[in-house]
């Protein structure tokens, strides 16, 4: 059994693992906040874009037939952007994501399948399963990304999707729900795909300027920028509700088990008390005896 001096000792190192943990919930909570503002407030402007593409989408008709970025490539291969994170100590937030990953290979075997990768324990756990990793994208951290990283994301996307060796491209990342809630979701990216719902919506007569090839020109970038973009928020915002979620979960864990060490420390405290008093009183009585 542990001495009085392990005790303290595993008391005290567990009291100062829980002032880490507590420290990293604070982190973690700050950050997520500012990521979530950011998350919650692009999405009118991500929905907003899809709906007009879908009424420009509508207006082109059976233009859009002759454009590769609106059809299937005459590649063979599938492109899949994989948006991980550069950390750990975020709980199940990778597992489930490689979990997600996993059932898609289960559903698509035999599929030529080439990575396009964020985050260095996605990167690592791909190089690890033997997938193939098309690029790499290490530099700048997904914590420092703005809507210029988006951009060049897209456009390496595009490029990989218009250079004739993709089928499609999609994404998979963690999609955002709630602060107890983040769900790893695969989603399409290349080819555009227009609803149908908002095309009806475009099909009435309206006067466009300058005309609707130009407008849909210059549309179909920023749409697919801003998929990333909001793809790329809602998966840091999700990682950072996952190591909050973890980090307060390891915080009681530390608190219950410092309680428990502290109640086995006062009773064999008090045991070896009571023992000494014991051999005081005995040693008393043996005196008198004589």
């Amino acid at each position: 059994m542990a001495s009085l001096r392990d005790l303290r000792s595993r008391i005290k190192s567990v009291g100062n693992i829980k002032q880490i943990t507590r420290a990293m919930e604070m982190v973690a909570t700050t950050k997520l906040r500012r990521f979530q503002d950011r998350a919650v407030a692009s999405r009118p402007y991500a929905q907003e874009i899809a709906h007009l593409l879908g009424r420009l989408s509508a207006a082109m008709g059976d233009k859009l037939a002759g454009d590769p970025i609106f059809r299937p490539g005459p590649g063979k291969a599938v492109g899949l952007l994989v948006i991980g994170s550069d950390r750990g100590l975020c709980g199940a937030y990778n597992s489930q994501l490689f979990m997600a990953l996993e059932r898609w290979i289960a559903a698509n075997p035999g599929v030529d399948l080439r990575c396009f990768v964020y985050g260095k324990r996605a990167y690592q756990y791909l190089q690890k399963r033997g997938l193939k990793i098309e690029r790499y994208f290490a530099e700048p951290p997904l914590e420092k990304l703005d809507y210029r990283l988006a951009k060049f994301t897209a456009k390496t996307l595009t490029e990989a999707f218009t250079s004739g060796e993709y089928r499609e491209v999609k994404i998979l990342y963690t999609a955002f729900e709630s602060m107890a809630k983040y769900v790893p979701s695969t989603v399409g990216f290349l080819p555009v795909q227009s609803d149908a719902a908002q095309a009806s919506q475009g099909a009435s007569d309206v006067i466009l300027e300058p005309n609707v090839e130009a407008l849909l020109g210059k549309l179909v970038p920023r749409y697919l920028e801003t998929r990333i973009y909001n793809a790329m928020l809602e998966a840091i915002t999700s990682e950072y509700a996952s190591r909050r979620m973890a980090m307060k979960n390891a915080t009681d864990a530390a608190t219950d088990m410092q309680g428990m060490l502290k109640g086995i420390y006062n009773r064999k405290r008090q045991e070896g008390i009571t023992k000494e008093l014991l051999d005081i009183v005995g040693g008393a009585e043996a005196v008198r005896g004589k």
